[in-house]
């Protein structure tokens, strides 16, 4: 399963064997944020090759940490959920998470922009109630990223029984926008991460809203922000 062992019996080390190796952890955050294909799977962790990706979950599958059941009426697409012992990992995530936006200069987290993370994570937690009960399209710019990274359209739709279904495209979807929100990437992940608010972001000309003025008001209630936004943060 690992290339090395610590050779300790200590259950620390035996864990650290499974979980320390390389995007492990990172990839165990997507299991617990909902994501059960691989696919979908590969968004959330987009820099990670798919060979190490398909390895990362045959070790934890080995594990007994996740479980992989082939999807009906859908020929060669399996799921990916986690088992209880999976599941138990939650509180040891979250721990990483809340340590790091505690203790680790919000600066040097800045350093690693990435927009296709960051819309993929905006998806997953936007929050819809502050939404018309209709679809709303919202196109982000991020004027200073390559041109095959520079637009993204949000698609929040209210569903039947599911509340709301959200998307996330990089081509137009062919859809009217209801609000474009134009900033650089940087601003947007520090209000993402609880660093920087909307509204002070428009204050100091760093993004701009146009269009629908009722979405454009509740933007940082819809927008859900980062699970670890509200973690306390070190003041040195």
């Amino acid at each position: 399963m690992t290339h090395g062992s610590y050779k300790q019996f200590c259950p620390v080390a035996m864990a650290a064997e499974l979980l320390c190796t390389r995007w492990t952890i990172v990839l165990i955050r997507e299991l617990l944020a909902g994501s059960t294909r691989f696919n979908d799977l590969r968004r959330g962790v987009p820099r990670m090759s798919p060979a190490l990706l398909s390895q990362r979950l045959r070790d934890l599958e080995s594990a007994g940490v996740i479980r992989r059941a082939p999807v009906s009426g859908e020929p060669d697409v399996s799921e990916y959920r986690l088992t209880p012992a999976g599941e138990a990992l939650r509180p040891v995530i979250e721990g990483f998470g809340f340590w790091g936006q505690r203790w680790i200069d919000s600066t040097l987290s800045l350093e690693h922009l990435d927009a296709q993370l960051l819309m993929w994570d905006m998806r997953r937690n936007l929050d819809p109630q502050p939404l018309p009960r209709r679809r709303s399209v919202i196109e982000f710019l991020y004027p200073e990223q390559p041109p095959a990274e520079r637009k993204w359209w949000l698609i929040a739709a209210p569903g039947m029984e599911a509340g709301c279904a959200v998307d996330v495209c990089l081509v137009d979807p062919g859809f009217d926008v209801d609000l474009y929100v134009s900033t650089d990437l940087r601003t947007m992940t520090a209000i993402w991460m609880g660093h920087d608010t909307v509204e002070k972001a428009i204050a100091a000309d760093r993004l701009a809203l146009t269009g629908d003025r009722a979405l454009a008001g509740q933007m940082q209630t819809w927008l859900g922000l980062s699970p670890f936004a509200k973690g306390e943060r070190f003041a040195s």
